[in-house]
């Protein structure tokens, strides 16, 4: 990782993580595998201007999938490193807002 900016891939938009986001104040990202939970903290905080309470880290396993005609297993999608970031009471990110 060369810089903070590097840290955070993409958002994770699920059903699951809009639960999250609208009652519990919690938000996803999919991170760098070499990410640990300050500079997760420090990239949520730098590039959105917010105040971040907790950061749990998980790896998420690779989804194996299978082919139609030969129905051998296949590993389709790799596994990564996801965050969940617990930001402050009233505080939120415009990103996961949705239309309006």
């Amino acid at each position: 990782m060369t810089t903070i900016y590097d840290v955070l891939h993409r958002p994770l938009v699920t059903e699951k993580s809009s639960y999250l986001s609208g009652k519990l104040n919690k938000y996803s990202f999919e991170v760098a595998e070499d990410a640990n939970r300050t500079l997760v903290k420090d990239a949520v905080e730098t590039m959105f201007d917010v105040e971040v309470v907790r950061v749990n880290i998980m790896n998420t396993a690779a989804k194996r999938g299978r082919r139609s005609k030969s129905r051998r297993l296949l590993v389709r999608k790799s596994g990564f490193k996801k965050a969940i970031v617990t930001l402050a009471e009233g505080q939120t990110l415009p990103i996961f807002e949705g239309v309006k």
